[in-house]
């Protein structure tokens, strides 16, 4: 697992429980349409008509998009020993969620998201790293716009 999953877990840990669901559903869904769940085809419309309900809420839950990564991340921080600007500084953002925050683990964070810059000049890809970062979250539904204004 990259070190951007690693981070994408500690933030949305319900994420995968919905992939799960939504995944079950899915397969449930094609077997129905398709006829290929003989052993588990229900033996009855009441049957039937459970497995849509299940599926219906498996499609209601809450969706990463809705996810409010500023109260995780603060929540997280007020329990932390020491005081961490995380917002703006990659290396205690690493440290918050207890991921290795060393230059070499930053180096390939930086590998892994496409940095071009010179990764000697740390404070450079660090500054860069935190944005970057935080545009993935963003883009992965997380809700970090108080970030940026």
């Amino acid at each position: 697992m990259g070190i951007l999953n690693s981070i994408f877990s500690k933030i949305f840990p319900s994420a995968q429980a919905a992939v799960g669901n939504v995944t079950d559903a899915v397969k449930n869904q094609v077997n129905n349409i398709t006829g290929n769940n003989k052993d588990t085809a229900p033996a009855n419309p009441d049957q039937n008509q459970q497995n849509q309900q299940n599926q219906q809420n498996s499609e209601n839950q809450t969706p990463t998009s809705n996810v409010d990564v500023m109260a995780i991340l603060e929540d997280l921080a007020k329990k932390f020993p020491e005081k961490l600007n995380w917002k703006t500084s990659i290396v205690d953002l690493l440290k918050l969620l207890g991921l290795d925050n060393s230059l070499d683990a930053r180096k390939k964070l930086a590998k892994e998201l496409d940095y071009t810059g010179s990764t000697d000049d740390t404070a450079a890809m660090n500054t860069w790293l935190i944005k970057a970062v935080m545009k993935k979250i963003a883009e992965k539904g997380g809700n970090v716009a108080h970030l940026f204004s």
